[in-house]
């Protein structure tokens, strides 16, 4: 059986980034993708960039697509590197911090969160804050 994720454990990791958003005093959009890439959770902060919410789910799903967090894919894309123009396939990529795989305890990966609205460093920060819960999560070991 493959490894995915479960709409509790997903809006468990929706929550922890939500809080850190908070904590952080900004407002986020932030999108959490199943194993497949599929949208299974999402909130827009009120106050929250219309626009980030599209870029929250790029993040997500980019660092599904390619199981890494999306701000190691950038120096990757830039002019004259191996995955320049990667940002225009599979219906636009993002390739800068705020999206990172969602791990359980094997180390297998179930899915992928996505934040944006803020800066890259705190989108990132609230990215993380999700991606521990999903790790740390037993019942999901």
């Amino acid at each position: 059986m493959n490894a995915d994720l479960t709409l509790d454990l997903a809006q468990k990791v929706l929550e922890a980034a939500k809080e850190k958003a908070t904590q952080l005093k900004i407002q986020e959009d932030i999108a959490v993708v199943d194993a497949g890439g599929n949208l299974k959770a999402f909130v827009r902060m009120d106050g929250a960039w219309l626009g980030s919410v599209d870029i929250a789910i790029r993040k997500a799903r980019t660092s599904r697509y390619f199981d890494m967090p999306t701000e190691k894919i950038g120096p990757m894309a830039q002019p004259g590197k191996p995955l320049y123009g990667i940002e225009v396939s599979n219906g636009g990529l993002i390739t800068f911090g705020g999206g990172i795989p969602l791990q359980n305890r094997a180390g297998d990966i179930i899915g992928a969160i996505g934040a944006s609205g803020s800066t890259v460093e705190h989108d990132v920060k609230v990215a993380e804050a999700g991606a521990a819960v999903c790790k740390a999560s037993a019942a999901h070991a």
